[in-house]
């Protein structure tokens, strides 16, 4: 058998580079760059996401570790508030009694504070809504105006954030 010469004096390799066939390559060549440059484009929104999804877990694993002791330390605040009304009852003057409270409220205040929570004391200081509760206002000489004339019972805060408002007397405004 022998080769017939091809048709219409073309050879395959003409047929490869025919004027349509170069638009149709360069056509497909096009496509494929745009789905590449889309496929670029969707990865990296995914590695955006992922991104924003790695800080919005590390910064809730943060606000856990944070805050993971608000019911204990919650619950020990009228542990504080009995320490502190026995210190008052047992007086200023030095005692084995008043001695053992003061230390056992340093203590616990320690390790409290060990873990975040911090004592809202107002006395003498302006009040303030974002951390007292002003329960009531009274006419007070040497104190100025809008300032705390007495605390009932202290607040706290646990890492900056209030657990607690002061129960606070406010001076009254002229």
């Amino acid at each position: 058998m022998s080769h017939s010469p091809p048709e219409h004096g073309t050879s395959p390799d003409d047929a490869a580079h025919a004027p349509g066939s170069d638009e149709a390559l360069l056509a497909e060549i096009e496509t494929l760059k745009a789905a590449l440059e889309q496929t670029r484009a969707e990865v990296l929104l995914e590695r955006a996401d992922l991104e924003n999804q790695r800080k919005r877990v590390s910064r809730d694993v943060d606000q856990l570790r944070k805050f993971a002791n608000e019911r204990l330390l919650s619950d020990l605040l009228p542990v504080f508030d009995s320490l502190d009304g026995g210190l008052a009852a047992a007086g200023e003057q030095p005692s084995p009694l008043h001695d053992g409270l003061q230390l056992t409220l340093r203590q616990l205040l320690k390790v409290a504070g060990d873990n975040g929570l911090s004592v809202v004391d107002p006395s003498g200081e302006a009040f303030n809504p974002d951390y007292h509760q002003a329960i009531s206002q009274v006419e007070a000489d040497g104190v100025a105006p809008g300032h705390v004339v007495q605390v009932f019972q202290k607040g706290y805060l646990l890492n900056d954030r209030l657990l607690r408002p002061a129960l606070v007397v406010v001076a009254k405004s002229d």
